[in-house]
Order: structure tokens, then C-alpha cells, then sequence
């Protein structure tokens, strides 16, 4: 009994040492700890626990709140803490990391270019894309295949033909819904949404190939935020094993296409192959086909769910998006005309409801950047090798920059420019050079499903909660009973 009381005090003694040893080193190497307040947190795991479980609550934002509103020292039921400004330090994901809620800090950092940060990512997610990705490249290589695309994703073929995909596919999905059963949204948009992406990425149609490419994509994507364990048995492995699976696939649609190259891109494999770039190999193209689904994947599924959400909450907003949507569908019935991807998106109340969506749902919690030399930026010293995290949801639910900012108000986006990239307190997509380029896809998808939804059906919402971590969703995949409208 004593060995056991002596083995434990020992333990204590040497993890206070260990702890205050590593407080210590974290707030006196480097001049910026001495000029951003905050914590280390626990050894080797920082305040990832603690950020992780905030990620899980009604309150996604408090990890962030508790810490940044004040730099003075204030009461709660804990007794006294200090909270340390907009931007402050901390140590998550494995790494000592600045954490910015300023939204003019995060504007200069994202829009900073390779010199100075580049992209980081937890562990299992850079195991997983491989370096190849144009999520992770920089320099020239990156501005290349970024700009194709960008300029692909722009262009009103594309838009045209995800239009008519898109429509198509929603309406074959509707057909099959039964008013006496919920409808799953989220479920109903995703399977859409990916055969619409793969149509868009490598031309692929819906058949065994798709199916197969579904099935296998949805194994890889369970371990982009597992532990970074490649055993046997672990998610980790099992990802990596379903990715070699759609590369081999990949690929070999890829090497088909090479042969039968024509000049008239009508995918994004097509503009990538008509590059004469020496450095678009096949398997590049290849892997980064797979790792432009990822973001791709849940983004439109999304957006469209948290939507339908919010809509369901407001019936205010509800209703004039419907009288909107009906107004053009009638008018251009009485036409003789089908609606095209300019008439989608020519519609201002639709569009504010996508934005304040994308406001409120922030789909894209924020990204990491990696500094790769000494930063200054308002005053403050970002040293090399930290990482730093701009958190796109603290800005946008800053009732500084957006009156009673839990509020989904719709109405406060009309007359104001609504693009993505126009104001750093609106950064959903990101920003600089790495600014999503499906965007503007993006908002076609969601008006799309949105116009033909509300125009066909009348529907009551189960009660639901939204889940943002590790990724944002419904817990129960939006549940909803639907009545057809008699049109």
C-alpha cells in the first residue's frame, strides 16, 4: 500500500513538473508569448479536449468566446479568469497555435501567399490527400491548377450544364417522395449533390462506376479526421484502402480520356488534361479529382439542408422566398421558357437566404495556416512554425459586425453586395488565393433544389439540432413530411 501511495505522489509531482515545464517554455521562447495572452493548455494535447467539446454543444463559438471578449480579468462560476482578446494563443491539434477572431487579422493571413503561410491540416487529413493535392501545393503549380479551374468553374457552359443536371436529378428525386414517410434532406441533397460532382469533375455518369466511386468515397472521408494511426483495423487504414480503390478507378477514367482527348473541355479532368503543363500528369490529375470531392461533397448537401432548416424556423422568410420563386416560375411558364442558370440566380430574396445560411451555418468552421517565417500583423508577432486558426464563425456571429447575429434575418443582406470575397466580416468560402472556386456552383446548386422545393411542396419539419463537429450536420439528417402542392 505504501508502494502504491509512494507511486502515486511520485506520478502527481512529476506531472505538475512536466506541466509547469511546458507553461513555462510556451510563454517565455518566443517575443510574441509575451505579447499574446493566453494558454498552452494541458501538455502534448493543449485545449484540443476542450475545444473539441465546445465543437459538440448548442454553442460551438463558447471555446472562443470564453477567451477573447475582454482582456481584463472577469467572474464566472469558476471563479476568476482572464479572457484574452480577439486574437490569442493556444496549442490545438498538435500544434502551438495563434488563434484569430479579428476579422481584419484573418483577411491579411489568408490573402498572404506562399512566403509567408501555407495551408495546414490535422495529421490524418495531409495522410489521406497526399502531397500532390492542390489542397496543400503552393507556388506556381497551385495558382496553375487553380486558375483552370476557377476559370472552368466561371464559365457558362459549366453553369448550364449543372443546371440541367441538376434539375434533372432533383426532379427524378422528388418524384419518388411519399407524403405517408419523412423525407431525409440531408440524405435526399447529398445524392444528388455527389452525382452532380462527379458529372462535373470527370464527366461521369450514374451507372456502376458512380456507384462503386459513391461507395468507396464515403469509407474515405470517415478518416479525414480520425487518429493518425495507418495499423490495420484503425479508420485510418481502412480510408487509405478505400482511396487507393477510387485512384485505381480514377485513373483509369483519366487515361481513357487522355487518348480521346478533344479540345472542348466539358469537365474539369478535360481542362486539366488540354494544360500542356508537364507537371499535370495522370496522376496528379488523378488524386486531385478525389481531393476536390472533399470539399465539394458536403458543401452544396449542406448549405441546401441548413436552409430548409432555417426556413422551416422563419415562416416569414419562408413565404417570400416562395412568392418569389413562384412569381418567376410562372412567368416564364407563361413564356414557353425553361429557367436557366442566370434566371436561379437572379433572384435577390433567394439569394439573401443562401447568404445569411452561409452565415449562420458556417460550413467551413475556418482554416489553418502554417507561418513559414516571423509574421507581423496589427502589432502582433506570429513566430515561425505556428500555426495559425482563422475562425470564421466567431466573425460571423460578432454582433460587432452583424445586429443580433443568431438571428437568421435574411433581410439584412438586401442591398448589400453578397459576394463572398467583398468583406472580410463575410468569409464563408475562404479568401485570397485560395478562395473556393465552386462558389458561385455552390449558390446555383442550393437556388436550384430551393426553387423546385418550395415551388412543389408544402412541408412540416421534425425537430432537429445541428451537430458542428468534426463537420457540420443534422444529427438526424433533417427529417421532414411533405404535402405536394396542387400548381
Amino acid at each position: 500500500m505504501d508502494f502504491i501511495i509512494s507511486a502515486v505522489v511520485l506520478f502527481i509531482l512529476i506531472f505538475i513538473f512536466i506541466r509547469r515545464l511546458w507553461i513555462s517554455s510556451s510563454s517565455s521562447s518566443s517575443p510574441v508569448r509575451s505579447r499574446l495572452l493566453g494558454t498552452m493548455g494541458w501538455p502534448f494535447i493543449g485545449e484540443t479536449l476542450d475545444f473539441i467539446s465546445c465543437g459538440y454543444t448548442d454553442h460551438p463559438q463558447s471555446f472562443m468566446d470564453k477567451r477573447r471578449l475582454l482582456i481584463i480579468p472577469v467572474q464566472d462560476r469558476y471563479g476568476i479568469c482572464l479572457r484574452y482578446g480577439k486574437v490569442f494563443k493556444s496549442h490545438l491539434f498538435g500544434s502551438p497555435t495563434i488563434v484569430s477572431t479579428d476579422a481584419e487579422v484573418s483577411r491579411i493571413v489568408l490573402q498572404s501567399d506562399a512566403n509567408s503561410f501555407v495551408p495546414s491540416y490535422p495529421k490524418s487529413l495531409t495522410e489521406l490527400m497526399g502531397g500532390s493535392s492542390i489542397l496543400r501545393i503552393n507556388g506556381n503549380l497551385h495558382r496553375r491548377i487553380h486558375g483552370l479551374i476557377g476559370g472552368f468553374f466561371k464559365s457558362p457552359y459549366l453553369k448550364a450544364q449543372v443546371t440541367s443536371e441538376m434539375r434533372k436529378l432533383i426532379l427524378q428525386s422528388m418524384d419518388t417522395w411519399k407524403e405517408d414517410r419523412p423525407i431525409y434532406i440531408q440524405d435526399e441533397s447529398k445524392h444528388i449533390a455527389f452525382q452532380v460532382l462527379a458529372k462535373t469533375l470527370m464527366g461521369l455518369d450514374p451507372g456502376e462506376e458512380m456507384e462503386y466511386l459513391r461507395i468507396q468515397f464515403q469509407k474515405f472521408i470517415a478518416g479525414l479526421m480520425s487518429l493518425p494511426l495507418k495499423l490495420p483495423g484503425t479508420q485510418l487504414h481502412r480510408s487509405l484502402q478505400a482511396k487507393k480503390k477510387m485512384v485505381k478507378l480514377v485513373l483509369k477514367i483519366i487515361r481513357d480520356k487522355r487518348m480521346n482527348v478533344s479540345p472542348d473541355s466539358k469537365d474539369v479532368a478535360d481542362v486539366l488534361l488540354n494544360d500542356k503543363s508537364e507537371k499535370l500528369t495522370d496522376e496528379l490529375i488523378s488524386d486531385n479529382m478525389i481531393d476536390l470531392m472533399i470539399p465539394g461533397e458536403d458543401s452544396v448537401p449542406l448549405l441546401i439542408t441548413l436552409a430548409i432548416k432555417y426556413l422551416s424556423d422563419c415562416p416569414k422568410a419562408l413565404h417570400q422566398l416562395k412568392e418569389e420563386n413562384l412569381e418567376l416560375k410562372t412567368r416564364k411558364e407563361d413564356l414557353g421558357e425553361s429557367l436557366c442558370w442566370d434566371d436561379y440566380l437572379s433572384m435577390p430574396f433567394t439569394q439573401s437566404v443562401i447568404t445569411e445560411t452561409l452565415r449562420m451555418g458556417n460550413i467551413i468552421m475556418g482554416v489553418i495556416r502554417k507561418a513559414m517565417k516571423d509574421v507581423e500583423i496589427k502589432g502582433y508577432l506570429i513566430p515561425k512554425g505556428w500555426c495559425v486558426l482563422t475562425h470564421f464563425r466567431s466573425v460571423h456571429l460578432d454582433e460587432n459586425h452583424h445586429q443580433s447575429p443568431h438571428l437568421f434575418n435574411p433581410w439584412r443582406w438586401q442591398d448589400r453586395d453578397m459576394s463572398s470575397g467583398s468583406s472580410s466580416c463575410f468569409t464563408p468560402f475562404g479568401g485570397g488565393l485560395r478562395l473556393c472556386p465552386g462558389l458561385d456552383l455552390a449558390r446555383l446548386e442550393a437556388s436550384i433544389f430551393l426553387h423546385h422545393f418550395v415551388t412543389n411542396f408544402r412541408w412540416v419539419a421534425e425537430e432537429d439540432t445541428i451537430i458542428n463537429f468534426p463537420t457540420v450536420r443534422m444529427k438526424k439528417k433533417m427529417p421532414i413530411w411533405v404535402k405536394r402542392e396542387m400548381n
